[in-house]
């Protein structure tokens, strides 16, 4: 699908309706609702809706849209940072007349033939801000805060990126627009003691085993911890990261709801999205996950990324 038509089909519909995946992470969540502000402002005549699951740890950033079946039936719904469809938060966009997929994920899309994707982008957020200046298009300064929170949290503070000049000068621009970073760090980088006891918790428990670290979460953890899954899942990623003995880190996390384990893949400098490939799942090149079935599974995995260093290291 080519970029203008994306635009062309935006100007053509009276009702779009934007989703992302499930348990949103904030580039999701910047990308839907920062999408969202901006054509709303373009648009005023139209229908614009975001839908999808709540985050109690991003909800500061916005609210989602309650609305009935029927308003699927003439709308054109645009999903963003997913392209598989089991990953989609509210399966009605299979009612729309017109789905496109806009994504940066190194991941086959089994949704729809409308797929726009660009992996050389750090965030969904830097995707669609490219996109919409592109285009001609004016970024509230609402929006711009939306799409600067996506990028802070992808680029892992802007430390990560296959294109970080282009990448910082979008950033940038989105600063000029009204972006506000301080509502965006004082949110998502200040936390409470309740917090930070948490991560010591989990910063005694990692396991090391020649370059590659890892966390087994079983399901006992959400007894213990009244949190949200991805405060584990991805929460827990940080405390093994910034380690020189360690490569490559790895957070599986018991998911009672799929019954499945839900594996995140990170890595300093090692091209590691092949391994979470090779079990179903993508990604970026260093930073992706898969889904795994059971704990047997679990250690498959980390043995491959155990040979994955030592090859790398050879």
């Amino acid at each position: 699908m080519l970029e203008k038509e994306l635009f062309a089909k935006i100007e053509e519909y009276d009702t779009i309706i934007i989703h992302r995946h499930t348990r949103p992470d904030l580039d999701a969540l910047g990308a839907q609702l920062g999408l969202a502000y901006t054509l709303k402002s373009a648009y005023p005549c139209k229908h614009i809706y975001v839908v999808g699951d709540s985050s109690l740890k991003y909800g500061f950033i916005g609210k989602m849209d309650l609305i009935a079946d029927e308003v699927f039936d003439r709308a054109l719904s645009i999903i963003c940072d997913v392209a598989v469809a089991n990953m989609v938060s509210d399966t009605r966009y299979t009612r729309s007349q017109e789905v496109i997929v806009v994504d940066h994920h190194k991941n086959d899309c089994d949704i729809t033939s409308n797929h726009l994707c660009d992996c050389k982008r750090v965030a969904v957020c830097e995707y669609l801000t490219y996109l919409l200046l592109k285009f001609g298009y004016t970024i509230p300064k609402e929006a711009a805060t939306c799409f600067y929170g996506g990028m802070i949290t992808d680029s892992g503070r802007f430390m990560y990126g296959e294109n970080l000049a282009e990448t910082l000068e979008i950033a940038s621009k989105l600063i000029s627009f009204g972006a506000d970073s301080k509502f965006i760090y004082d949110h998502i980088y200040v936390e409470t003691l309740e917090e930070r006891n948490r991560k010591n918790y989990f910063s005694n428990r990692f396991e090391v085993r020649n370059g590659v670290a890892y966390l087994k979460n079983t399901e006992e953890v959400f007894q213990k911890f009244n949190v949200e899954f991805n405060d584990i899942s991805r929460g827990m990623l940080s405390v093994m990261s910034g380690i020189e003995e360690i490569e490559i880190w790895l957070n599986f996390t018991y998911d009672s709801s799929k019954n499945a384990i839900i594996g995140e893949f990170r890595s300093r400098s090692v091209s590691i999205v092949d391994v979470a490939k090779k079990y179903g799942g993508g990604g970026h090149t260093l930073a992706c996950g898969a889904t795994l079935k059971d704990w047997e599974e679990v250690d498959r995995v980390i043995m491959d990324f155990i040979e994955l260093l030592r090859q790398v290291e050879e």
